[in-house]
């Protein structure tokens, strides 16, 4: 069988009473474009013909590689994204991610979930 070792990162997504949808990825995460197209295969399924803004908290996360970057540059259902971090490595990720794709929809890095909820909840 060739299938446990190529599973990959789930990434854990709801949708909120509040209409933000929530993406959590698991501590110490290595993000491949596998793992991000599933991620937002799984964002478009749930939002339907709807775009709702999206939290991702990335404040686990070890790294993202680049051909994951590059789907997430990629249009989906999010309206905006907030990025969720708590570290400096987190913000040099955020930044270095945000400085180098063209983003589908407003994007901002947070170190804060307040502050994050109310960017995202702002039309």
């Amino acid at each position: 069988m060739s299938g446990n070792r190529e599973m990959g990162t789930e990434a854990g997504l709801t949708l909120g009473a509040d209409g933000v949808l929530r993406l959590t990825w698991p501590r110490g995460a290595v993000i491949t474009a596998g793992d991000a197209e599933r991620a937002m295969l799984r964002v478009n399924q749930l939002c339907g013909d709807e775009r709702h803004p999206m939290l991702v908290d990335m404040a686990t996360t070890a790294d993202v590689s680049r051909g994951a970057r590059a789907v997430f540059g990629r249009p989906c259902q999010a309206s905006r994204i907030a990025l969720l971090g708590a570290s400096p490595v987190d913000r040099v990720l955020a930044n270095f991610f945000l400085g180098i794709n063209a983003v589908p929809c407003p994007t901002k890095f947070f170190t804060s979930e307040r502050d994050a909820i109310t960017w995202l909840s702002v039309t």
